[in-house]
């Protein structure tokens, strides 16, 4: 039985850019502006709209009890869609029909009225939700020790954290059985036992029938929980089907080796009115004549950035990730005083220590070892090669890791067991 079904479903944005002269000061607008008025002469700022398509011709049917997730890179038009779905915003074009009672967690708070407490939201989400009084009295323990509030139940729900706020929706939204659940990237605020539980309760809801879509950077959860899986890019469905087939798929489109990313001018490098990413290199020390990496291979990651602060206390903290999103380990640099200007940093990544498979390289630089100031998501992707010399066998080599350690193996008596 089909449940949800979209047909060529597109939505649009508009982007306004301003053009012409600018006046710097709040006195020059009105001056000029009342100038204009006046002389009869037009404001000579124009605004310029461009047409932005977040969703573009995207069908699709889903059937009761399926487990979708929905992945893709960012800005592919993820979160766009869920809202679509939950009627949270209406398409430009198409149409959606959906059958049954639908709970969205799309973001931190969804569906909470900051001044109420915790059970007031229970209450407040389960009538949203078209449950009666007795219904959610009937959930109402299992919500609050799912969630582990129970002891700020009665405090408004403004004064939560952001791991609470996810607890306590996710919570409202697995216990109040909804016949589909629309679940975003909220997850990654929880932590690791807190997801494993939501994974679980999720599995679960769909054994009972009921319908899952659920986006994740984190294929490995996506590739544990959903039958099926949405391949989205650039507002476009790529791909439906199979998740294993569509993870592959997505890997093929994401999977490259680019051994440096280079920026000529803070203008156009990624960054904010703070940092610029200058440059991030790997410098391999090939073996012998090879030209790609492959296991035997060390080498160096090499970080420029601009920095637009002065006399600021600053450090990199550098993420090694697979392309699955999980973290292969995390390093950062001491915390040193800057002035503005270029700042580099290289560390150096031993051979026969990752295995083969796809990385990527993330890094944050952080100010006084506590603010962000800029997270550089994948800002390199590379691949590692196999590489194997005195052995029969051939299969994947499991792990991420694949250090070379000694690990001597001896005879201790002889016997010939007769």
């Amino acid at each position: 039985m089909t449940v949800i079904e979209a047909q060529n479903i597109s939505k649009r944005y508009i982007i306004d850019h301003k053009k012409g002269n600018t006046k710097d000061t709040f006195r020059e607008l009105v001056t000029d502006s009342i100038k204009n008025i006046f002389s009869g002469k037009k404001n000579e700022d124009e605004i310029a709209h461009e047409d932005f398509w977040a969703l573009k011709d995207v069908s699709f049917k889903i059937d009761q009890g399926d487990r979708v997730g929905v992945i893709g890179s960012n800005g592919a038009g993820k979160s766009t869609l869920l809202k679509v779905l939950s009627r949270i915003t209406e398409p430009t074009h198409g149409s959606v029909k959906i059958s049954g009672r639908v709970a969205s967690l799309l973001e931190v708070g969804t569906g909470f009225h900051p001044e109420l407490s915790g059970r007031e939201n229970i209450f407040l989400n389960g009538a949203i939700l078209g449950m009666k009084r007795d219904e959610i009295k009937r959930h109402f323990d299992a919500i609050v020790d799912f969630a582990g509030v129970e002891k700020f139940l009665d405090t408004p729900v403004k004064r939560y954290s952001s791991g609470m706020y996810v607890r306590l929706g996710f919570a409202i939204s697995a216990h109040l059985e909804p016949e589909i659940m629309i679940v975003d990237e909220v997850l990654a605020v929880g932590d690791a036992e807190f997801q494993r539980k939501c994974l679980g309760k999720m599995k679960d809801a769909s054994v009972s029938g009921r319908t899952i879509l659920f986006v994740s950077h984190n294929l490995t959860a996506v590739q544990g929980l959903c039958n099926k899986s949405m391949f989205m890019q650039k507002g476009q469905l790529i791909e439906m089907g199979e998740t294993s087939q569509v993870l592959a798929t997505y890997l093929s489109h994401v999977q490259k080796t680019e051994l440096e990313a280079v920026y000529t001018s803070p203008e156009e490098a990624p960054g904010n009115d703070k940092i610029r990413l200058k440059s991030i290199r790997i410098i391999p020390n090939y073996v012998d004549s090879q030209r790609h990496l492959d296991i035997r291979t060390s080498f160096k990651v090499k970080i420029e950035f601009w920095n637009m602060l002065d006399e600021a206390n600053l450090n990199i903290s550098l993420h090694l990730n697979s392309l699955t999103g999980e973290c292969i380990f995390n390093i950062g640099t001491e915390s040193k005083a800057f002035k503005k200007g270029i700042i580099t940093a290289e560390c150096d990544i031993p051979n026969n220590f990752l295995n083969d498979g796809s990385y990527s390289i993330s890094f944050m630089v952080v100010k006084d070892t506590a603010l962000p100031l800029f997270n550089f998501e994948e800002a390199l992707i590379f691949e590692i090669e196999d590489y194997r010399e005195g052995m029969a066998w051939y299969g994947k080599w499991p792990g991420y890791i694949r250090p070379k350690i000694d690990f001597p193996i001896t005879q201790l008596e002889f016997n010939n067991f007769s």
